[in-house]
């Protein structure tokens, strides 16, 4: 990414973002990097996908309803009921027809970023991590995740949809049909 394009991006983000979801943005963007480099992911695209993910994150809900309309996204009754999921689909979507990002993997990776998906690509595992392990992050078990995402990304991703799916059954929330996939492909392939 060239440095115009990134001051452009940062920009928009900073424009978009209040300073809290902006700094992660940019925490999530290095730790997306880091992994990359890591994992042999690739380092342009994962800090692409990173520093993006979050970028309609702040945005009311009258305007998601407004970039779902526009584009055409249809909402589960899953989706239509968990607000929280809607800045990734509507993000993807910003990503895609305003800012003329045309590549799949960080489109896609920005687009599953909070529900994961089965199939998977490196750069959409790297980007759900990124964003479990970010130095801003500070919720209970992060030491845990950071310790697994350094020794494996599928021990890290089965520990990361776990936590996910543990924590909506807590809360007596639905879990999203992707997060499902997502584990099932994971344990059953043998990930451990």
């Amino acid at each position: 990414m060239t440095e115009e394009l990134y001051n452009k991006y940062t920009e928009i983000l900073k424009s978009k973002l209040n300073e809290k979801r902006y700094h992660h943005s940019l925490c999530v963007a290095d730790e997306a990097k880091r992994l990359a480099a890591k994992y042999g992911g690739d380092v342009e695209k994962c800090y692409l996908a990173g520093l993006l993910h979050d970028v309609t994150k702040n945005a009311p809900a009258d305007e998601h309803l407004k970039i779902f309309e526009t584009f055409g996204i249809m909402l589960s009754d899953i989706e239509k009921n968990a607000h929280k999921l809607w800045h990734a689909m509507s993000g993807e979507a910003y990503l895609r027809y305003v800012l003329g990002i045309d590549d799949e993997e960080v489109l896609d990776a920005a687009r599953y970023h909070t529900t994961a998906k089965a199939d998977m690509t490196l750069t959409a595992k790297i980007l759900y991590l990124a964003d479990f392990t970010s130095s801003d992050r500070d919720y209970d078990d992060v030491d845990v995740i950071r310790k697994y995402v350094d020794d494996s990304l599928e021990k890290a991703m089965i520990y990361a949809l776990k936590y996910s799916i543990c924590d909506l059954v807590n809360q007596d929330r639905a879990i999203h049909p992707d997060t499902v996939s997502a584990y099932n492909e994971i344990t059953l392939c043998g990930g451990k």
